[in-house]
This record gives structure tokens, sequence and C-alpha cells, in this order.
């Protein structure tokens, strides 16, 4: 894979990598052909996996990186580091106000977002859009990284972290489809609607990689930039939805796998 992507520009390297990312969208979405359901225990499980994934890749192939890029800098390296991760956040925030969605197994009165009248399956479908977003603009930011020349951002930490956010977009995916087949609605139907909501990610991964290239200077900012916005969405929306269930020893095993797995893929290929 890394042969494969080192002749093309960062801007193809993300198209690629947000490309596998919603692959795996779409995979875990395709999962209604053949299960009209998943047991409750087993899907907070898999949404525990992909808050761990999202914990670990925010900081090993993120937040680290950005502070060892801020020490050669005028500011201390704790800086860009600090302000990226906040505004991050903020922004996530900011979306989280003006977006509308629903969380799954809430009633439709309590979607959050402006109020609007759109029915209850594209509320849902947003909330796992919102998801992400933070995910293809990690992508892409580590791949206009590596443009920049800089030893802690290379090509094979860009590719974990595609790696890594990819296994995580599979149980969302199976986690926007499943829940529509159980409101009736066909299976076509609901495999449509999961895989749509990863269809942001490469959107959200070209804006990234375009404005890591246009400055070396935002890079460290960049990186906990996504870092920020992830956290928050795992914080905000991933742990308390797998914890809601009431399996929580399971949600939080899947966390700690979860958060594994991605260590060893930065680690082994980083």
């Amino acid at each position: 894979m890394l042969t494969f992507l080192e002749p093309f520009n960062p801007v193809v390297q993300t198209l690629f990598g947000t490309g596998f990312t919603w692959f795996m969208t779409a995979a875990g979405a395709a999962v209604v052909f053949f299960a009209r359901d998943l047991d409750r225990r087993l899907l907070d499980g898999m949404l525990g996996f992909a808050a761990g994934v999202m914990i670990a890749a925010s900081y090993w192939s993120l937040l680290a990186p950005a502070i060892e890029m801020s020490q050669t800098g005028s500011l201390p390296a704790w800086i860009p580091a600090t302000v990226g991760f906040l505004v991050g956040g903020t922004f996530l925030r900011l979306v989280d106000l003006i977006l509308p969605h629903l969380h799954r197994g809430e009633p439709v009165e309590k979607a959050e977002g402006i109020k609007t009248a759109w029915q209850r399956t594209t509320l849902l479908v947003l909330a796992i859009t919102l998801h992400n977003i933070p995910e293809g603009l990690a992508v892409g930011v580590a791949f206009g990284a590596v443009a920049a020349g800089l030893d802690s951002a290379t090509l094979p930490a860009a590719v974990a972290l595609t790696i890594g956010i990819g296994i995580q977009n599979f149980p969302e995916g199976s986690a926007v489809s499943v829940p529509l087949r159980r409101e009736g609605i066909s299976t076509l139907k609901c495999f449509w609607y999961g895989q749509l909501s990863g269809v942001v990610e490469p959107v959200a991964g070209v804006i990234g990689a375009l404005i890591v290239i246009s400055s070396r200077a935002i890079l460290p900012y960049a990186l906990a930039f996504a870092a920020g916005a992830m956290i928050f969405v795992v914080a905000e929306e991933v742990i308390p939805e797998a914890q809601r269930g009431g399996n929580t020893h399971f949600a939080t095993g899947g966390v700690m796998l979860g958060f594994a797995v991605m260590m060893v893929l930065d680690v082994a290929l980083g």
C-alpha cells in the first residue's frame, strides 16, 4: 500500500485513504443484508471499540506529532497542540449545536441541533455523519503533513491512521444500518443510509489536506485540531451511546481493545 501511494500528491493520497475509510463504513452497513438485528451488547462493544481507536489515534497519530513539530518553534511546544486541540473541540461543539441529529434509541423529540421537520431516518444518519467529520479531517491532515518533509510526519504513520479509522468505521456503518432495519425500513435503503454517513470523510479529508499544504506553520495546529474534534465526538457522542444500553463493562472492554489496536498499528507502521 505504501509503494502504491508514494507517487501521488497528498490530496490524491487523501482521496485514496478516505475512499478506504468510506468503503469500510459501507462494509459495516452491508451487515444489514445478513442480519436484521444485532445483539445490543455486541453493538455497544463495537461502538466502544470505535471510541478506543479514536482516542488512541488522537494521541499517537495527531497530538504527539504536533508536539514534536513544535519543538523547534519560537513558542513553547505545548502551545500549538493545546490551542489546536481546544479549537477543534470548540468547532465540533458548534457543529453539534447547528447540525440536526438524533442518537440511536432516542425519540425524535430529543433531536439535537437546529429544529427541523426532517425525518427520523435522516436525523439518525446525521448523528453518525457528525462522527465522521473529524475522522476525515484527521486522515487529510496526516497525508498533508507528509508533504512538509518533517520526521514526525511520515507516510507509514498516515497509512496507520487510515487503517485504524477504517477499522472502526465498520461498526459505525453497522450502527446506522441495523437500527434503521429494526424500524421497518427496507434493507437496501438501510444500506444506502449507512454508507452515506461515510461520504463526508473524503470531503473533510481533502479540505484538511489542502489547508495543511497551504502553510507549513499551521501543521501542528491542524493536527491538534483534528485530535480535539475527535476527542469531542468520543466524549460527547460515542462513549455515552455505547454505555446507554447498560452494557457498561462490555463497552469499556471495547474501548480498551480499540485503543490497543490503534496503538499497535501506529507504533508498528508509523
